[in-house]
């Protein structure tokens, strides 16, 4: 396959899991910000730091109002990570690679522009952020469901889900760290109801929550958590779930081409950090050091994938 376009169809999907995922920081943040006390911009201003766009939306506000967060993470299109833009990019990287894709995948990516187009076309109140929140997961949804059900299993389907793990997992780390090293009003508060409140809306906002209860009911702590959505290799959104998910589509590629990429064995070394370790290790080393590492890898994986692949000859 052409570098180019198995690099537009890496970008497509690693685009459309980020406009899921960036609903979700809006939803682990706005969920957040309900059960804190005090000052809410401090909570918006976490969500745009984690987001890595602080210095974009610096540009445009002088406060982390709710209002203007928002509004700059879902439609602002001078914000290339937005909902509306990074819709926008898939779908030209769709148009780009249309004769890879099924009908089914090419239409349901359009429909998902021409309908975050018309929800997105003016700014989100309050009142109806949770329903735009949901019609995006739901839309994103659609698309996957869709290459799940009518692409061959070949390096096409394999280059499409290696941008969907890709994003993913930086996700997941990203939605950890707001919640326990940034949104924590401060020590004394680890262990209490807030802490238990806040941890059950992270599960919530990686719709997780009734597989966390299934294994391990009630207890909504720090370490129960953690350790469902980083080492927990059954839930696919965990860090595990979707660096092994990384490594097998690059092994199948393998099997495709008959060659091993370097790429491999950096993704490799990633998996062997979640093999085998338990949780209070994660702690006692510093969660937020733990997940800071993560989305470095992950982004040094990224780029290795690309370079390997030659995306841009």
């Amino acid at each position: 396959m052409l570098g180019k376009t198995a690099g537009g169809l890496f970008w497509m999907f690693r685009y459309l899991e980020r406009c899921e995922n960036t609903a979700r920081l809006i939803d682990a943040g706005w969920r957040i910000a309900l059960t804190r006390l005090g000052d809410g911009d401090n909570e918006w201003e976490s969500i745009i730091n984690t987001a890595g766009i602080r210095d974009l939306y610096e540009q445009k506000y002088d406060d982390f109002d709710g209002a203007h967060a928002i509004n700059f993470l879902l439609r602002d299109t001078d914000n290339p990570s937005s909902v509306l833009s990074s819709i926008g990019v898939a779908r030209s990287n769709a148009r780009l690679v249309r004769t890879a894709l099924s009908a089914e995948v090419w239409e349901a990516v359009n429909g998902y522009w021409m309908a975050m187009k018309a929800a997105l076309a003016r700014p989100v109140s309050d009142r109806n952020l949770p329903k735009v929140l949901q019609e995006i997961r739901n839309q994103t949804a659609v698309v996957r469901g869709t290459l799940a059900g009518t692409m061959l299993r070949n390096d096409i389907y394999n280059f499409c889900r290696l941008g969907t793990f890709v994003e993913r997992a930086d996700n997941t780390a990203r939605i950890l760290d707001v919640k326990y090293y940034v949104l924590l009003p401060s020590a004394s508060f680890v262990g209490s109801s807030m802490d238990n409140t806040q941890w059950e809306n992270i599960l919530r906002s990686v719709s997780a929550e009734r597989a966390f209860g299934w294994l391990h009911g009630g207890d909504i702590s720090a370490p129960a958590v953690a350790d469902f959505l980083i080492l927990d290799k059954r839930m696919p959104r965990s860090l595990a779930f979707c660096n092994e998910k990384i490594r097998g589509n690059l092994e199948h590629l393998q099997q495709d081409y008959g060659l091993r990429q370097p790429c491999q064995d950096f993704a490799d070394a990633i998996c062997a950090k979640y093999t085998g370790r338990h949780v209070d290790d994660v702690f006692e080393d510093g969660l937020h050091e733990f997940l800071e590492a993560s989305i470095r890898d992950n982004q040094m994986l990224a780029s290795h994938i690309e370079n390997d692949f030659r995306f841009n000859g």
